[in-house]
C-alpha cells in the first residue's frame, strides 16, 4: 500500500513536520512504503517567505484557511466576494504590501492558490500511490481539502486519510461527515491506528474495524493512547531537507522538531483553565532518558543539526536529573527549546543553560498570584518573576504572555500588575498582553457558563453551510457573566508596551548588585534619567541577599540568618525594598529583583 503524506500550508517552513516524519517512520516500520511531501515549502517559494510566514503566524482569523476555501469547496465556498478581507481589514493591514490588503489577499486566493495546486498535482507521481494522508494542525484544513479534491477528481482510486489536532474529538467526526474529499480520518493519536488502517486497506478488510478510524459510514472508538513512547521510531526528515534546498528555502539554522513526551503531567491533575491542548490525550507519557539521548545523537548525525525544538507540552522532571546532566557530561553542543512549568529553581535553570537550553516557554501568563490560582497554574507570581530573573542571568530566552479575562478576577489584580511592571523592565517582557482566547477542550469551554459563545466569526467565511461550525471550530468568541470592563486592563497593556519598548532600546535596562560579607551595592539602570546606586550594610544587606535565590517568607529569612528580631521587622525591611522597586512582594513571599554582577555562578 504505497502512501504519500502531505504537509500543506500553513505549516511553518523553517522546520520539518514531525507528524510527517514520525508517520513515515511508523509506516515503513510496518512494511508500507511511505513518501512525504512538504508542499508548504512550494507555496512559500511561490508567494515569498516573509508573506507566507505572516500568514502562517495569523491564528485567530483563519486567513490561511480562507485563502484555500474556494479551491476546497468550489461553488459552496461561502465567501466568493472576499468579504472577510473587508470585515477584518484593520487586523489584516500588516499584509497590505503597499496596496490594499483586499487586493493582495484576493490575488493570492484567485491566482497563487490555483497555480500552486496545479503544479503540485502535476509535479508529483500521484499515480504511484494508493493512499494520500494529510496531517492538519491550525490553518491546514482547507489547503488539504483543496488538494484532496483535485486528486480525487484526477485519480478516483486514491484513498484520502486525514488526521492531526484539527481532527481530534467531534471536530474530526464532523469534518469526515461533511467534507466529501475525506475518505477516512484517524481520531486521536495515529501510532497504531495509521498502520492498521493501511493494512486494512491493503488486505481489503473493513477499515472501520480499526480503533480510532472514522468515515461517513461510522466510527470506531480509539484505543487508549500509546503508553511506551520508546516504542515509536525516530522521525525521518530527509524529504524536507531535499525539498527545502531545491526551493532555496533551507534555513541557515534549522530547529529540528523532536518529541520526548506527550500529554501534560500538570494538566492531568489540574487542567489550566484556558488550555485547549491535549483534548483527548492528556495522560502524560515520556521517553526514557536513554532513548532521548540516543535519538538526539542519531538525528544530529543524520542531518548535521544540533538545534532541537521539543514539541512536548511540558518537560518531564526526570530530564533535569538524567538527560541534561548527561548532555553536559558528554560535551555535546546541542541547543534546545522546551516548554516547562514555571516553578524551576535557580539551580535547575543553571543546569538547563549548561545543557544547551537557550529558549523556554514556561507558561507564566500572569504576575498576580490570585489570577494564577484562577488559571489553576500551580505557581505563584513570585515564582514567575524569579524564573524571569534567573533565565535572564543565565542567558535563556523566555517566551511568555500576560493573559486576562478569567472568572473571578478583580480590577485590583490588574492595577497591582500595572504598578509593578516598571520594576521589572530589566527582565524579559511578555510577547504580548491580551484577553484569553476561548479554545475547545479547555476548562473555560467545557465547565463555565457563558452569556454568549459562538465559533470565531471568520469560520463563517471559510466553511460551507453544510458544515456545523459549532463542531469544527477550535477558537470561539465569548462573553463571560460578570466580566470586567475592557478599560480595567488598559493601564497594564500600556505598561507592557512600554516594557517592550525599553527592552528593544540600544542599552537594555539593568538592575545589578555587587556584594561582600555585610555589604551590598545595587546599580539601578532601569529607567533613563533616573539611574542611581543603592548601598546597604549588615542586616539589610543580608536580608536582601537571602531573598535572591528564590522567593521566601520573612519567617524563613529570620530563621536562615539567625536574626533575633520579630518577623514584623523583616517584613518592614521587605516593604522598604519594595518601595524602592528593588523587591517583588507576593502575599507572604518576597523575591529580590537585582541580579548578581558576576555572571553564570
Amino acid at each position: 500500500m504505497h502512501t504519500a503524506l502531505v504537509s500543506m500550508p500553513f505549516m511553518h517552513v523553517d522546520r520539518p513536520s514531525i507528524q510527517l516524519g514520525l508517520l513515515r517512520a511508523i509506516g515503513e516500520a510496518n512494511g508500507f512504503p511511505v513518501r512525504t511531501v512538504h508542499a508548504n515549502l512550494d507555496f512559500a517559494a511561490r508567494v515569498g517567505t516573509e508573506y507566507y510566514q505572516a500568514l502562517a503566524d495569523m491564528r485567530g482569523r483563519m486567513i490561511g484557511d480562507w485563502l484555500f476555501s474556494v479551491e476546497a469547496f468550489g461553488a459552496d465556498a461561502p465567501d466568493q466576494d472576499a468579504l472577510l478581507a473587508d470585515e477584518f481589514a484593520a487586523e489584516l493591514s500588516y499584509l497590505a504590501d503597499d496596496g490594499r490588503v483586499r487586493d493582495r489577499l484576493t490575488r493570492t486566493r484567485d491566482d497563487d492558490v490555483p497555480a500552486f495546486l496545479d503544479d503540485l498535482v502535476g509535479g508529483f507521481p500521484w499515480h504511484e500511490v494508493q493512499v494520500v494522508g494529510f496531517s492538519c494542525t491550525f490553518q491546514q484544513n482547507t489547503a488539504s481539502f483543496a488538494l484532496a479534491r483535485r486528486l480525487k477528481e484526477r485519480f478516483p482510486g486514491i484513498v484520502t486519510v486525514f488526521g492531526g489536532a484539527n481532527f481530534d474529538g467531534e471536530m474530526g467526526l464532523e469534518l469526515v461527515r461533511s467534507v466529501d474529499c475525506v475518505d477516512y480520518a484517524v481520531i486521536g493519536e495515529g501510532d497504531t491506528a495509521f498502520p492498521r488502517l493501511l493494512k486494512a486497506l491493503a488486505d481489503g478488510t473493513d477499515p472501520l474495524a480499526v480503533p480510532g478510524v472514522a468515515s461517513r459510514h461510522g466510527a470506531t472508538p480509539a484505543e487508549p493512547p500509546l503508553e511506551v513512547l520508546d516504542e515509536t521510531p525516530v522521525p525521518v526528515y530527509d524529504e524536507y531537507f531535499q525539498r527545502a534546498e531545491k526551493a532555496g528555502l533551507l534555513p541557515e539554522v534549522v530547529w529540528l522538531p523532536f518529541e520526548s513526551a506527550r500529554g501534560c503531567w500538570w494538566g492531568a491533575k489540574h487542567h489550566c483553565t484556558f488550555c485547549g491542548l491535549n483534548g483527548t490525550t492528556m495522560k502524560f507519557r515520556a521517553k526514557s532518558p536513554e532513548r532521548v539521548l540516543a535519538e538526539l545523537a542519531t538525528q544530529a548525525r543524520r542531518y548535521g543539526v544540533f538545534r532541537f525544538e521539543a514539541v512536548d507540552n511540558i518537560m518531564d522532571p526526570r530530564y533535569l536529573k538524567e538527560v541534561f546532566p548527561a548532555v553536559v557530561d558528554s560535551g555535546s553542543d546541542y541547543e534546545f527549546f522546551y516548554e516547562v512549568k514555571a516553578n524551576l529553581t535557580r539551580a535547575q535553570l543553571k543546569l538547563l543553560a549548561a545543557g544547551g537550553v537557550t529558549h523556554l516557554q514556561p507558561g507564566l501568563e500572569s504576575l498576580s498570584s490570585h489570577v494564577l490560582r484562577l488559571m489553576d497554574k500551580g505557581v505563584r507570581a513570585a515564582q514567575n518573576v524569579n524564573l524571569l530573573r534567573w533565565a535572564r542571568y543565565y542567558g535563556i530566552d523566555v517566551g511568555w504572555n500576560i493573559l486576562w479575562g478569567f472568572p473571578g478576577e478583580t480590577a485590583d489584580d490588574y492595577a497591582k500588575q500595572a504598578a509593578v511592571v516598571p520594576n521589572l523592565v530589566h527582565l524579559q517582557p511578555p510577547v504580548g498582553a491580551a484577553r484569553v482566547w476561548l479554545e475547545r477542550f479547555s476548562p473555560m469551554y467545557t465547565r463555565f457558563t457563558m452569556r454568549h459563545r459562538a465559533p470565531e466569526r471568520s469560520y463563517q467565511y471559510v466553511y460551507p453551510k453544510t458544515v456545523d461550525l459549532d463542531k469544527v471550530a477550535y477558537f470561539f468568541e465569548y462573553e463571560m457573566d460578570d466580566a470586567l470592563p475592557a478599560e480595567t486592563y488598559a493601564d497594564l497593556a500600556s505598561e507592557v508596551a512600554m516594557w517592550s519598548d525599553r527592552w528593544e532600546a540600544k542599552q537594555r535596562p539593568m538592575l545589578t548588585y555587587w556584594s561582600s560579607p555585610g555589604y551590598l551595592r545595587i546599580y539601578d539602570g532601569r529607567h533613563e534619567g533616573r539611574e542611581g546606586t543603592y548601598t546597604f550594610r549588615d542586616t539589610l544587606a543580608r536580608i536582601y541577599l537571602a531573598c535572591s535565590d528564590r522567593p521566601t517568607t520573612a519567617s524563613a529569612v529570620r530563621n536562615k540568618l539567625g536574626l533575633d528580631v520579630p518577623v514584623r521587622a523583616i517584613e518592614d525591611a521587605f516593604a522598604q525594598f519594595e518601595e524602592r522597586g528593588l523587591m517583588f512582594l507576593d502575599e507572604s513571599l518576597a523575591v529580590s529583583l537585582a541580579l548578581p554582577a558576576t555572571r553564570y555562578r
